[in-house]
């Protein structure tokens, strides 16, 4: 989805640098002040953007889980134990 061409300044705050996001992104994102994102480079000068599950919201998701796997689900030990000697 393209919402159309969203500018953004960077300008100097304190010792960091910061920018305003739109109002339109602010939207789309459903962000609130104190919240947090995740940005998330893609390639040399791009980036992505996603908000930040809150505290209350993974504990919800924990809650619905309740240490059910589907049953189709099979735990491995060997590959789970795996290392990767290339490193």
């Amino acid at each position: 989805m393209y919402w159309g061409l969203q500018i953004m300044q960077v300008v100097k705050w304190g010792n960091s640098l910061a920018v305003r996001f739109p109002a339109l992104l602010v939207q789309v994102l459903d962000l609130k002040e104190g919240e947090e994102i995740d940005l998330q480079p893609i390639g040399a000068k791009a980036f992505a953007v996603s908000k930040m599950e809150s505290n209350k919201e993974m504990l919800l998701r924990l809650h619905e889980f309740r240490g059910r796997l589907p049953a189709d689900f099979h735990f491995d030990r060997q590959q789970a134990n795996e290392r990767d000697d290339a490193q």
